[in-house]
C-alpha cells in the first residue's frame, strides 16, 4: 500500500514542467508496473532530502489524504544553522503569503490559514546549531520561512537569508502515520547525512553500481561547472570541455578517481558542446592513472558494452540513452504502456540508426528479433561484438549497411513490417544516396518513411538531440506526419534526459525522446 523513499537533495518530488527532468515520483511511477498507480501525498523541496511516502493503492490514497488533511501525520525534520539561536524551543505561528519566488510571514489571519512550526535545539557545535523542526501544518517553504523569522535561517538557504553552502541543510528525518489497512502506527525514518555531495546524491540514489558502472558524473552548469562534462566508463573517467582543465578541475578528477577506485582518467578538449562536437582540438589525453586498453567492457543495467576511447568522439555508447535502452530491455515503457506483440509472435524491431547497436542488443536480450541499419560498416561490426559480448548470436538477427532512407524504401517494397521502429539519427550526416541530412529539416521525412513499415498498434521510438529544436516543435513534427499518413495515436510517453544529465535553467535539456503507439 505504501512506498517510502529517502529522497536525495537535488531531486524534485515531481517534474516542475512538462519537459523538465523527472522528479522522484515520475522516475518511480514509470519504472515498474507495480508502481504505475503511485500517488503523491506530500512534497519536499528539490534541495531538501529525506523521507517521502507515496500511496500505491486507492485505499492508501484515501487514508493518507485524510490523515494529512486532519493533521494526524507527524513530521520531524532536522536542520543546521550557523546563526545564534536565542530560544531552545521556539514556536512560530503565522500566515504565509507568496511574494515572487519566496514566501513571507504575516501576523494574524484565520486559524485555518495559519502555519505552525515547533523547533527544538538538539546540539550546538561551535558556530553551528542542529535543530529539530516539527511542522504542525504543511505549507510550502514553511520551515524555511519560520526559521528565518526566528533569526536562524537554514544553512544554504540563500533565498531566505541563510549563508551560502553546497546544499540546503534541511532533512526530513521521520514520518509517522497509521497504516491504511491495519490502522497500526507506522514510522519511516532516515538519518541525515549532510556530508553527501549534492551532485553525487541523486546519482548514487538512482544508479545501482552493481548493475551500472557507466554514467555521467558531472553535467555542466547543472552541477556548478558550466561547459564541463565528466563521464564514468567502468574503471576510467572521460572529461570533456571546450577549455583546458583548471587546477580545481584536475583536483576534482583526482577526488573521483580515489573515491571510486578508478584506474585512469582522460580529458578531451572539444570544439563544441558535448554530443554536438565534430572534431577536437587537443585529442584524447591521459591526465591521471593507467592507460586504458584499446577496448574494454562497461556495464549498464546488467548489459555489457564495448568501449573504445581511441575512436575519438564516438567511444561506443551515448550514456544519455541509458533509460531508453532499459525500456527495450524490460519492454516496460511507462505506466500502462508496454511492448506486447500479439500472442505467440516474436517481437520484431527495426533500429534505423543503429550505431553500435545498443538499442538492438537490449531488444534482442528481451527476446525480440532485431534488424539493425547503419551507414557505417565499422559500427555495425562493433554492434556484432556487443551481441557476442552478451552471449547473443548475431546470426539470429539482421545487420544492414547503407543509407537509412534508401533501405527504408527497400524494406517497404519488400513488405517488411515491424512492431517497433527506433529513430535516433545524428544531428548531421551525409550519404551518397541522400546527401546532407539535418535532423530539424529532415526528421519529418524520416518518420514518414518509417510509417509504412510499422504494424498497426506498433510503437515508434523517436529521438533527437538538437539543442536548438524545442520539444514542442519536435513532437509537433512527429505528430503532423503521423496524422498526414491517416494514422492515429493510441498513446505516447515523452522521456526527458536521465537524472544524471540533470536539467536546469542554466543547463537546459537537449535530448528529446518520445514513445508513440500508432494505429
Amino acid at each position: 500500500h505504501l512506498l517510502a523513499v529517502n529522497k536525495p537533495a537535488g531531486l524534485n518530488t515531481h517534474a516542475p514542467a512538462p519537459y523538465a527532468g523527472e522528479g522522484i515520483y515520475d522516475w518511480l511511477r514509470h519504472r515498474e508496473p507495480r508502481w504505475a498507480n503511485l500517488a503523491i501525498m506530500h512534497r519536499l523541496d528539490k534541495e531538501t532530502s529525506g523521507v517521502l511516502v507515496f500511496a500505491k493503492t486507492a485505499l492508501a490514497n484515501r487514508s493518507l489524504t485524510r490523515q494529512f488533511t486532519e493533521r494526524q501525520v507527524r513530521k520531524k525534520y532536522v536542520l543546521i544553522t550557523d546563526r545564534p539561536v536565542k530560544s531552545r524551543t521556539p514556536r512560530v505561528v503565522s500566515t504565509l503569503v507568496r511574494a515572487g519566488e519566496k514566501y513571507v510571514s504575516r501576523a494574524g489571519g484565520l486559524p485555518k490559514d495559519q502555519a505552525e512550526t515547533r523547533f527544538r535545539v538538539r546540539k550546538a557545535d561551535g558556530h553551528r546549531t542542529i535543530l529539530e523542526a516539527e511542522p504542525i501544518t504543511g505549507r510550502t517553504h514553511q520551515i524555511r520561512v519560520h526559521a528565518a523569522d526566528q533569526g536562524f535561517p537554514i544553512l544554504g538557504d540563500t533565498l531566505y537569508g541563510g549563508s551560502a553552502a553546497p546544499r540546503l541543510f534541511l532533512h526530513s528525518e521521520e514520518l509517522a502515520l497509521k497504516h491504511p489497512v491495519a490502522s497500526a502506527p507506522i514510522a519511516f525514518r532516515a538519518e541525515a547525512d549532510f556530508s553527501v555531495d549534492p551532485r553525487a546524491g541523486p546519482r548514487s540514489a538512482l544508479i545501482d553500481p552493481r548493475e551500472t558502472n557507466a554514467h555521467r558524473l558531472l553535467h555542466g552548469a547543472s552541477d556548478g561547472w558550466p561547459g564541463w562534462y565528466v563521464d564514468r566508463f567502468g574503471d576510467y573517467l572521460l572529461s570533456q570541455s571546450a577549455e583546458p582543465l583548471s587546477e580545481a578541475q584536475e583536483k576534482q578528477i583526482e577526488e573521483w578517481r580515489a573515491r571510486l577506485s578508478l584506474r585512469g582518467a582522460y580529458h578531451k578538449t572539444l570544439l563544441r558542446r558535448v554530443r554536438q562536437a565534430t572534431a577536437d582540438q587537443g585529442g584524447l589525453r591521459l591526465i591521471a592513472g593507467e592507460v586504458a586498453p584499446e577496448s574494454f567492457a562497461v556495464r549498464e543495467n546488467g548489459v555489457q558494452f564495448e568501449i573504445r576511447f581511441g575512436e575519438g568522439y564516438s567511444v561506443g555508447l551515448f550514456l544519455d540513452q541509458r533509460e531508453n535502452r532499459r525500456r527495450f530491455l524490460t519492454r516496460h515503457l511507462a505506466a500502462g504502456f508496454a511492448l506486447t506483440p500479439e500472442s505467440g509472435r516474436q517481437l520484431e524491431v527495426l533500429n534505423a540508426f543503429a550505431y553500435t547497436c545498443g538499442f538492438s542488443m537490449c531488444a534482442a536480450q528481451s527476446g525480440a528479433r532485431v534488424t539493425s541499419l547503419d551507414l557505417s560498416k565499422k559500427y555495425l561490426e562493433w554492434g556484432r561484438r556487443n551481441f557476442l559480448l552478451n552471449q547473443l548470436s548475431p546470426d539470429e538477427h539482421e545487420f544492414i549497411y547503407g543509407d537509412a532512407f534508401d533501405w527504408l524504401s527497400r524494406l517497404s517494397r519488400k513488405g517488411r513490417m515491424f512492431d517497433v521502429v527506433a529513430l535516433d539519427p545524428p544531428t548531421f550526416s551525409q550519404s551518397k544516396e541522400f546527401g546532407p541530412f539535418q535532423v530539424e529539416k529532415h526528421y519529418g521525412q524520416l518518420v514518414g518513411a518509417c510509417l509504412p513499415l510499422l504494424r498497426r498498434n506498433g510503437v515508434l521510438f523517436a529521438s533527437a538531440n538538437a539543442s536548438g529544436w524545442s520539444p514542442d516543435a519536435f513532437r509537433e513534427t512527429v505528430k503532423r506526419v503521423i496524422a498526414s499518413a491517416a494514422r492515429g495515436i493510441v498513446r505516447e510517453h515523452y522521456v526527458p534526459q536521465p537524472p544524471d544529465f540533470s536539467v536546469s535553467r542554466t543547463e537546459p535539456a537537449y535530448l528529446k525522446t518520445v514513445w508513440i503507439e500508432i494505429e
